[in-house]
């Protein structure tokens, strides 16, 4: 005997049937699914600035500035995409700029101080980041404080840190040159190296930054952990109370930012031969622009690693549209206030548009 649901009353799409009752059952129409993306509005903001800037600057169009501004989003996406993940999941970390200094500076003066090949100070400086992401981590999960407290309170030890033993070892604000030494081609091939293609010049940074997106992306949507993330950064006690281990993930998380930071750190001294001890101060509140513009919510458990590249992407070609319009510098951070205010705004219409469809 076969049996059929009752007819299920205002609800468009075509007849009642068995399964009609239940939402998951629907196939999603593409609209839907479009306005569902937290990218949208990150995408739909990148055509406007890449539209305005090619109008109001000639240069801006040409293939050697296209790889120019790559590689200035590039910089800030590999950034992006770990902070962009530990935003879905609920938390900031103020300490991701200092961090990527901290990595350069372990790398140079551990080489150059034990004169040893220049690859044990690359995997000493890795150990000594993915502490410090750990340290995060644990003293969140152990303290209960606000991510805010602990990262920001990490931000001035390492900004201490970089300072006071740089000098107290260098003698000076920044590293000693290793460009001679053991192993520093082939570091500087990885990290800081230049491909051609055709008349575009690519920094190695583009090929980080598309691997570490592509990964992010895979992470978040097929494998358990990126469940938790969107779990723990939608409501942690509920994630707890079903079993998601919390604090492995929010641990997780910090690691990850300590590991793009090394890439980042890598990048900043194999490119430059030396570091200066200051740097970094005020780049973290970069990358969190770019993941907000991006499409993640400062709330936590909504948003992607894509919308974090397009939000580096706008990032890049905002920094050097200025720069080939030939306008006053000082303007970019009132640019990057505007974006970020009006990617907001876009983005949560987007968000009240995708639940009015469904």
């Amino acid at each position: 005997m076969t049996t059929s649901a009752p007819p299920v009353k205002d609800r468009p799409g075509g007849p009642a049937g068995p399964g009609a009752g239940d939402e998951r059952l629907l196939g999603a129409s593409p609209l839907r699914k479009l306005l569902g993306r937290p990218e949208l509005g990150a995408v739909v903001g990148a055509l406007a600035v890449f539209l305005f800037f090619a109008v109001v600057a000639d240069s801006f169009l040409r293939m050697s500035s296209f790889g120019t501004v790559l590689y200035a989003a590039s910089t800030i996406g590999i950034m992006a995409v770990p902070v962009a993940l530990l935003m879905i999941g609920g938390e900031f970390d103020l300490s991701a700029g200092v961090m990527v200094t901290s990595s350069a500076l372990v790398t140079s003066m551990f080489s150059y101080q034990m004169t040893a090949n220049v690859w044990v100070g690359v995997f000493v400086s890795l150990l000594v980041t993915l502490a410090l992401g750990a340290f995060n981590g644990v003293m969140l999960t152990r303290t209960k404080l606000p991510s805010f407290i602990i990262t920001l309170g990490t931000f001035l030890m390492l900004t201490g840190l970089n300072l006071g033993l740089t000098k107290l070892i260098s003698g000076t604000v920044s590293t000693k040159a290793i460009g001679d030494m053991e192993g520093f081609p082939s570091a500087k091939k990885l990290f800081a190296s230049q491909l051609t293609l055709g008349n575009i010049e690519l920094k190695v940074t583009i090929l980080w930054w598309i691997a570490l997106v592509a990964v992010a992306t895979w992470i978040l949507l097929r494998t358990r952990f990126g469940n938790w993330i969107f779990a723990v950064g939608g409501n942690a006690d509920a994630a707890r109370a079903v079993g998601v281990p919390v604090a492995r993930t929010r641990i997780g998380l910090y690691m990850g930012v300590a590991f793009c930071a090394w890439i980042s750190g890598q990048h900043l001294l194999f490119s430059f031969d030396v570091v200066q001890s200051g740097e970094g101060v005020g780049n973290e509140l970069t990358y969190i622009i770019a993941a907000v513009i991006g499409g993640c919510l400062i709330t936590g458990g909504y948003g992607s690693a894509v919308g974090s590249a397009v939000g580096a992407f706008i990032f890049g070609m905002t920094s050097k549209g200025i720069v080939y319009a030939e306008w006053n510098p000082d303007w970019f951070k009132f640019f990057l206030g505007a974006m970020l205010l009006l990617a907001t705004l876009l983005n949560a219409w987007v968000r009240k548009r995708a639940e009015a469809t469904r």
